[in-house]
């Protein structure tokens, strides 16, 4: 296979670059069928490689700590410009290192420590920033939690709302990391303001779908938006946070200096760069093939004997429950794994396996259209996905299933123009 690493990498530490040859060639040979895992463009992986890593620049443009920072100022506003553009936002924070980070400084903005927050389970499909007892979020404040129904395993949105009025939330948090379905923000901030809470949505799996269009929009109901750049965006590793003018002040503070030091100037010009591929002709259309996509693989799936929850998906994700197969979710992962396939153990609603194990698999197809895969390529993967899950035994059928997926690979190759580069 050819090269993509520099050869002075190779003189310089030739461990390091064996191991991003390896990973080169497992993303290239594999299915990455993760939901939040992507194939950022050469633009934006040329830009994160840069220069710019080498600057500080605390503060905010015009208003720098450090000396030297003209360009870096050019750069952070120009991608603030274009994010308030893309998303039609009144305010926008770039700095933000993680989806985490921006959570955390999206409650240290509107929140003190012990308020009261509603949010939705982790083990429903929420974040671990949505509560979880292990994160800060669970330990600095009063969460409460919602969940899904059990009936269809959907939103129960008047479920909500008597908790919302039961518990009497300073902020409720909407958005998820494993909810294959819509989201109806507009109802959300119904009940917001039923209860005189803020509405904050956190959409960093769904963001490229809203930026095309595809899905409801989150920004003019809510007070805060959080998301990462880097899933159906097609980014770099990193995030953003919006907000209403009259938050911007301590939304800027809540992230410098309130919960981070010196931002991440390379990533933040990278974050730039996909805002701009994300207004370019084409964009809508992958969003648009990413939801085809993710519509058929499930319909294969379920046609083949499998339950998906909430019986299919309205997105970029869905998830198997593998209860009834004989399978837990870690052992099936591993399975397809070696099979060829990346996807990742997730638990289910009311699951009745541990985190580490779960009841079921998530898939999603933001990565396989991105490399051009459409409807064909989405059957013949799901049956795949299928034989392997329904024959767990046979080693051989999963050997045979990594050839196919191989050739299958070669036929929509990754990364050929930074070959050598």
């Amino acid at each position: 296979m050819a090269s993509y690493i520099d050869s002075s990498l190779h003189q310089i530490d030739p461990q390091i670059a064996k191991l991003l040859e390896g990973e080169y060639e497992r993303q290239t040979k594999t299915l990455v069928m993760i939901p939040s895992e992507n194939y950022a463009s050469r633009a934006v992986l040329q830009t994160m490689g840069s220069i710019l890593t080498n600057k500080y620049a605390e503060g905010y443009p015009s208003e720098r700590y450090y000396n030297g920072c003209a360009y870096y100022d050019m750069g952070e506003n120009l991608a603030k410009e274009r994010a308030r553009k893309l998303f039609k936002a009144e305010h926008v924070n770039v700095q933000p290192h993680t989806g985490s980070s921006a959570n955390m400084a999206a409650y240290y903005a509107i929140l003190e420590i012990g308020d009261t927050v509603l949010g939705m389970s982790t083990e429903h499909g929420g974040h671990l920033t949505h509560g979880k007892n292990l994160n800060f979020s669970g330990k600095w404040y009063d969460y409460h939690s919602y969940g899904v129904s059990k009936k269809d395993e959907r939103l129960d949105y008047d479920e909500i709302r008597e908790i919302a009025k039961k518990v009497k939330p300073k902020l409720i948090v909407c958005g998820a990391s494993a909810y294959p379905r819509i989201i109806d923000f507009e109802i959300f901030k119904s009940i917001a303001d039923e209860v005189g809470a803020y509405l904050m949505s956190d959409v960093a799996h769904i963001i490229g779908l809203i930026a095309a269009g595809e899905h409801p929009d989150p920004v003019p109901h809510s007070h805060i938006v959080t998301s990462t750049t880097h899933k159906t965006l097609r980014g770099p590793r990193g995030a953003i946070i919006m907000c209403k003018r009259e938050l911007a002040e301590a939304v800027d503070r809540a992230v410098f200096p309130g919960t981070q030091a010196g931002p991440l100037m390379h990533q933040i010009a990278a974050k730039a760069v996909c805002f701009r591929e994300a207004q370019s002709f084409g964009f809508k259309e992958y969003q648009r093939q990413i939801i085809k996509n993710a519509a058929i693989l499930a319909e294969t799936l379920m046609e083949r004997g499998f339950r998906l929850t909430t019986g299919g998906t309205d997105n970029h994700l869905m998830m198997i429950d593998l209860s009834d197969k004989g399978l837990n979710g870690r052992d099936a992962a591993d399975m397809l794994e070696e099979a060829g396939i990346a996807a990742n153990k997730n638990s289910i609603p009311f699951d009745t396996r541990p985190p580490a194990i779960t009841s079921g698999v998530r898939f999603g197809t933001p990565a396989l259209t991105t490399r051009g895969m459409k409807e064909e390529e989405m059957r013949l993967i799901g049956g795949w996905i299928s034989d392997v899950l329904s024959n767990p035994k046979n080693q051989d059928l999963r050997m045979k299933t990594r050839a196919c997926i191989e050739e299958l690979c070669e036929q929509f190759p990754i990364y050929l123009d930074i070959l050598n580069w």
